[in-house]
C-alpha cells in the first residue's frame, strides 16, 4: 500500500498527514514533507499517524531524520499511532524526544 503524505499548518503547529505503509520505498516521500516542514518556524511539528498500518526500520530512521532536520526547541509530536506502530517507536527509545500521544 503507497503512503500518502499531506502538510498543513494549524496555528503555531505544522501537521503532517501519514496514511499507508511507511517502508523503505515509501520514506523518501516523508522525508521530502519533513524537510518542508522544517522550515515552517512553528513550535510543534505533530506528525498523524492515525492511518498508519505498518512502519519498518525505515520508519525509525524517517522519524530520527526528523529530529534532525527540525531545530532543538521545535516539540515534534507523533499522534494517532496504532499499538504496533507506538511499542516499535518506543522499543527503539525515541519516545525519549518525541512525544506520543493518543489524541
Amino acid at each position: 500500500m503507497p503512503l500518502s503524505v499531506s502538510l498543513s499548518i494549524e496555528g503555531d503547529t505544522t501537521v503532517i498527514e501519514l496514511s499507508g505503509e511507511l517502508d523503505a520505498k515509501t520514506a523518501p516521500d516523508f522525508h521530502r514533507t519533513i524537510e518542508k516542514a522544517a522550515g515552517h518556524g512553528t513550535t510543534i511539528v505533530e506528525i498523524r499517524m492515525a492511518g498508519v498500518g505498518y512502519m519498518a526500520s525505515a520508519g525509525l530512521r524517517s522519524l530520527v531524520f526528523a529530529q534532525q532536520k527540525i531545530a532543538d526547541h521545535v516539540t515534534i509530536k507523533v499522534v494517532g499511532a496504532i499499538e504496533p506502530v507506538s511499542r516499535t517507536i518506543r522499543t527503539a527509545g525515541l519516545d525519549r524526544s518525541i512525544v506520543l500521544s493518543d489524541e
